[in-house]
């Protein structure tokens, strides 16, 4: 490790880590991707610098290029990353240039996990799931400090309990498998703390949660990094998380940084196009599209209902265990019912395993309620029973009510041109072939703002916005009546959601569309949805006028879900203010 306190390059007070011009580029067969292109900037100790931009605008592969774990062909080609280190015991402060030390030596593993520490975004990916928690933290604890297994499980029981998961002593034996998204989250933080950073990585830590399970992460870290005095570099497209955590902001695009500010001036006076359009992105998300219908008018066709959920239930087998008796099924959906009306947008709320998907999923036939039932209004043909139809008739059910799903990358078959993509469900149901069959490709393709020509590629050529409208071109080449969107949004930045959501407005307003819209964004619901129906363990608890729903709720638990929402304002954070729910809130 090279001491550079006493040289004129030391880093002035406060700042734990300095990048000055780092530049990691990636080389290909068609040339040179600048990931990372000359970005400079600093993160002080005790404070919580975000790291903004959309998808591929470089913010992952900085935090990688910091540590040094970049994937081949990624190289750093010039810049510096100094640490600023405090001695843990006695000794003096030193500097040590993290570009300078080879990428296997000893001396940058010592750094990875003890000096600084990253939370990835996909905890399930990350973690072992052949090992259980406690493995892997005491493997962590042990590897970068001389202490026995019985110590370090200890610890490890300690971190658990200090980032709140229940029962510590027992779940540091469990699998990864057997956590939920937001505990497996708290289980990736409390590795990252096993040995007291100074600098915390989090890359999207929270992008994948519900609103409050990302505000109990949110405020964990906060409590952490006071207790810790950490410096942490957070990467987030969630501008309102960022009014909500940051003292600095520093904003990306295209690789390069293009605004650095506090996140009081940022928010207030943003410099640069790209982070204005950004904000307006963001604002543009807390109103009701003022493309939509007026809500009144929709509310007065309720009666012209298109499909109707009455009483459904669903229920799961769960395995027997060794030495047991056989668990009673796990009930996901509990006696729902609800009605949409033509040309309506139907918004389902809730937290992750609330039963939205399980719900949206059975609306689409794929999975049989155990109970109740589901009437669709075939036209002129009258209402038929979901459950009384076969062959053709349910052939004819699912090319009337169509779905766009979560996750633009998994939905679309990697072995297939987009072309062929959008062809199938039309060569499936249609007699169109050849000629006439490219023409209507091209022609969705067309409704959905992509060019033709794309038609010959294939899904890793496009980025995330541009693989869902691919889906949803998909969604309507039957042209369906009711189009079931799945989190359709959830994994976009926000200035492509927008977009996103824009383009479903204009395509309802041509084919007629009624959209059940699944989500646990309010602020995406407020602005697309004309009702909102808000789940709770497989319950409807609240369902009304998104208006009145999304701004004067009823129910305790709507209420405590609105309160964790960020607010895209630094200077009236309330996230922190938050109400919790409890089931005697309902007494």
């Amino acid at each position: 490790m090279t001491d550079i306190s006493k040289s004129s390059n030391a880093l002035s007070e406060g700042v734990i880590l300095d990048v000055q011009g780092l530049k990691t580029y990636f080389p290909t067969r068609t040339g040179v991707v600048k990931a990372v292109d000359d970005v400079s900037f600093q993160l002080r100790r005790g404070k919580t610098t975000c790291i903004v931009g959309e998808s591929g605008s470089g913010k992952s592969i900085t935090a990688r290029s910091i540590l040094q774990i970049l994937d081949p062909p990624g190289e750093i080609i010039a810049g510096t990353v100094r640490l600023n280190t405090v001695p843990r015991v006695g000794g003096r402060t030193s500097t040590v240039d993290l570009t300078a030390l080879p990428a296997r030596s000893r001396a940058i593993r010592a750094i990875r996990g003890r000096d600084i520490a990253m939370i990835f975004q996909e905890p399930m990916s990350s973690l072992s799931p052949v090992h259980t928690i406690g493995d892997q933290i005491i493997e962590t604890i042990r590897l970068h400090e001389t202490v026995s297994k019985q110590g370090a499980r200890v610890r490890a029981i300690q971190l658990l309990r200090r980032t709140e998961i229940e029962n510590p002593e027992i779940a540091i034996d469990r699998y990864t498998f057997e956590f939920s998204g937001g505990m497996r989250q708290r289980a990736m933080i409390a590795m990252a703390l096993s040995c007291n950073p100074q600098v915390l990585i989090a890359d999207e830590p929270t992008t994948a949660l519900d609103v409050t399970t990302q505000a109990e992460i949110l405020d964990l870290m906060r409590e952490l990094q006071k207790s810790y005095g950490m410096a942490i570099m957070f990467i987030t497209h969630d501008m309102g998380v960022v009014a909500e955590i940051a003292d600095d902001v520093v904003v990306m695009r295209q690789g390069k940084v293009v605004e650095t500010n506090t996140v009081e001036a940022l928010f207030s006076s943003p410099r640069h196009p790209y982070t204005q359009r950004l904000l307006e992105s963001v604002i543009k998300l807390e109103h009701r599209a003022v493309s939509r219908p007026a809500e009144t008018d929709l509310l007065a066709k309720v009666n012209d209902t298109i499909l109707q959920v009455d009483n459904v239930s669903i229920e799961f087998s769960l395995p027997k265990k060794l030495f047991r008796s056989k668990p009673a099924p796990f009930r996901a959906v509990d006696q729902v019912s609800f009605t949409l009306a033509r040309g309506e947008n139907l918004g389902i709320v809730g937290e992750s395993g609330s039963g939205k998907t399980t719900l949206g999923r059975t609306i689409a036939s794929v999975i049989t309620p155990t109970q109740g039932g589901i009437f669709y209004t075939f036209g002129a043909d009258g209402t038929t029973a979901l459950q009384g139809l076969h062959g053709e008739g349910l052939a004819h059910y699912r090319r009337k009510v169509r779905m766009i799903f979560q996750d633009p990358y998994g939905s679309l078959n990697p072995r297939m041109t987009v072309g062929q993509i959008i062809a199938e469900p039309l060569l499936n149901n249609t007699p169109l072939v050849g000629d006439v069959l490219q023409d209507r490709v091209a022609d969705l393709l067309q409704q959905v703002g992509l060019p033709a020509e794309v038609m010959e590629r294939y899904p890793h050529a496009f980025s995330g916005g541009q693989r869902q409208r691919i889906g949803i071109a998909r969604a309507i080449a039957l042209e369906p009546e009711v189009i079931i969107c799945d989190e359709a949004t959830s994994a976009l930045d926000v200035s492509i959601r927008s977009q996103v959501l824009d383009l479903l407005i204009d395509i309802q307003k041509k084919l007629d569309l009624s959209f059940i819209f699944i989500a646990h964004d309010i602020g995406v619901v407020r602005y697309f949805c004309d009702r909102v129906a808000v789940m709770r363990q497989g319950k409807i608890i609240e369902i009304g006028p998104a208006s009145r729903v999304c701004t004067n709720p009823t129910h305790p638990y709507t209420k405590a879900l609105l309160s964790a929402i960020p607010n895209p304002d630094p200077m009236r954070r309330k996230m922190h203010l938050r109400q919790r729910y409890t089931d005697e809130a309902e007494r």
